[in-house]
């Protein structure tokens, strides 16, 4: 197998996780196990099998962005890479639906933050945890203080 055709498996499996995530909000097993324990689980097993035949004797390392730049010269570690980042994404994509629900944010306004975990993982968890912030105080402004 190359290491193109592994990258195609490998994102079609996480595209399905994120419309499953986008579109069948309502789905348990979307968020609970089908995306975050199987399709997470399975991009893990191909980024674990990837580093531990290819990472020994590698050049390159983690020591200095040059040293990254060398070892994703190997297009197998590469892909190893890229897999991390679509692994880690939807575990985050999966977090905020269940998240999401366990606080009673609607789910359209949870999507625009799943858009952009999807694209730009960090941005996406930002702004999630924005939109999450913005319903705990909203939460907080709608009960009276407590007096003694």
């Amino acid at each position: 197998m190359t290491p193109d055709t592994v990258f195609s498996l490998c994102t079609n499996l996480a595209l399905i996780g994120w419309f499953v995530l986008a579109l069948v909000p309502r789905w348990e097993r979307g968020p609970t196990l089908l995306v975050p324990v199987i399709a997470c689980g399975l991009l893990a097993a191909v980024y674990a099998a990837i580093v531990i035949a290819e990472l020994p004797g590698a050049d390159g390392g983690f020591g200095s962005l040059d040293d990254v730049s060398t070892l994703f010269a190997n297009p197998w570690l590469l892909l190893a890479g890229w897999v991390h980042y679509l692994a880690f994404d939807l575990f985050i994509g999966a977090w905020e639906v269940r998240d999401s629900r366990a606080l009673g944010i609607p789910h359209l306004a949870v999507l625009p933050c799943l858009a952009f975990t999807f694209v730009l993982g960090p941005v996406g968890l930002l702004l999630y945890l924005a939109l999450r912030r913005a319903k705990a105080g909203r939460v907080a402004l709608g009960h009276a203080p407590e007096t003694a």
